[in-house]
Parts: structure tokens; C-alpha cells; sequence
């Protein structure tokens, strides 16, 4: 479940505590909401932590070597006009 499956398990769990009345035999409609936000906010932080980790760069091992820019003589001869 990504990012957007976490937030909205939070609003919805936030609908059911805080914005509804409704009365149902057996089910306890305000501890449905509250387990609901508990888990997407469980989620939240599953995924910002795995996240975080994906985000780390590590240096790479074999040393990286550059060349060296190329110095060209422009003295009429070298460039195929004086040859």
C-alpha cells in the first residue's frame, strides 16, 4: 500500500470518528475510525522510513577517471593545412 492508500485510510477513519453519528447494533462506528487511522499512520511512517532508506546514495567503489582535455596547437601546421 503506497502513500496514497495510507492517507486515505486516515481520512476516512477521520470521517467515522469525528464526522458521523450514525448508530449501528454490534459495531462501534468511532473505534472503526480510530483503528483505521492508527493503521494508515502506521503506514505513513512504514513508508517514509523505507523511503528514506531508498533515498540514501552510496559512493561508488572504483575510483572514476576523468580525461584530460585535449590541447590542440593552432599554428598552421598541426590542423592539415601547412602538410
Amino acid at each position: 500500500m503506497g502513500l496514497g492508500g495510507c492517507i486515505i485510510l486516515i481520512a476516512a477513519g477521520a470521517i467515522l470518528t469525528f464526522a458521523t453519528d450514525w448508530d449501528m447494533e454490534g459495531v462501534n462506528l468511532d473505534l472503526v475510525g480510530v483503528i483505521l487511522m492508527i493503521v494508515g499512520l502506521i503506514g505513513v511512517t512504514t513508508f517514509s522510513s523505507i523511503a528514506r532508506r531508498r533515498r540514501v546514495v552510496v559512493p561508488p567503489t572504483t575510483p572514476v577517471v576523468g580525461e584530460e582535455p585535449h590541447h590542440h596547437r593552432r599554428d598552421g601546421y598541426s590542423d592539415g593545412y601547412g602538410v
